[in-house]
């Protein structure tokens, strides 16, 4: 299972706490789409651009797309333009997906479940994997939920954070999200505005 897959779990696992909002875990999982890659050694980061390798299927469809999205021509992409990019819709791609393969069902018991919307993890091989992941407080796995709103962030001192590429995508991550939080707060702000106009104050 990939990183990637692993968080979209953790996020369905503790969605009946606080709700997760979509576009911060969408740029979270195209965070952990370039850790996935370059483990594939699909990719390299030179300084905070992404650099392409030759491409191979990875086994995983998702990747495998991500993947055949790089920018191959120079000066190549940097991290927080690729999160912006890949990350659109992201979380339903991921979503859709675990139903694709079997790891999540509609609940029983409901007279027209499709109305819903809802679908529940299973019992599952990737379940377990990704639950071990996430008790063991794997720090990649962790920064990338805590990103999304997900657990608390991971100790520092982590070796596996301190690491150039770790420390710069878990950055552009986390400035994503803080742009992406500050349009939410300009909207409210907005939407605020307009009424009053509309109330006559």
């Amino acid at each position: 299972m990939t990183t990637a897959r692993d968080l979209a779990i953790v996020a369905l696992d503790t969605a009946t706490g606080k709700p997760v909002e979509q576009g911060d875990l969408s740029l979270a999982l195209a965070g952990a789409e370039v850790f996935d890659l370059i483990e594939a050694r699909a990719l390299v980061l030179d300084g905070d651009r992404i650099v392409p390798s030759a491409q191979a299927p990875t086994g995983d469809r998702l990747l495998d797309e991500a993947a055949g999205a790089l920018v191959r021509q120079e000066p190549y992409e940097p991290v927080e333009e690729w999160l912006w990019r890949r990350g659109r819709g992201l979380a339903s791609a991921y979503v859709d997906d675990l139903e694709r393969i079997g790891l999540t069902g509609r609940p029983r018991g409901r007279r027209i479940p499709l109305l819903s919307g809802r679908t529940e993890l299973v019992d599952s091989p990737a379940r377990r994997a990704a639950e071990d992941r996430w008790t063991a407080a794997e720090p990649v796995l962790t920064a990338l939920a805590a990103a999304a709103g997900i657990g608390d962030e991971p100790p520092e001192g982590s070796e596996e954070l301190a690491t150039d590429t770790a420390a710069t995508v878990l950055a552009a991550v986390g400035d994503a999200v803080m742009e992406l939080e500050a349009v939410r707060q300009r909207k409210v702000i907005e939407d605020a505005a307009f009424d009053n106009v509309w109330r006559g104050y």
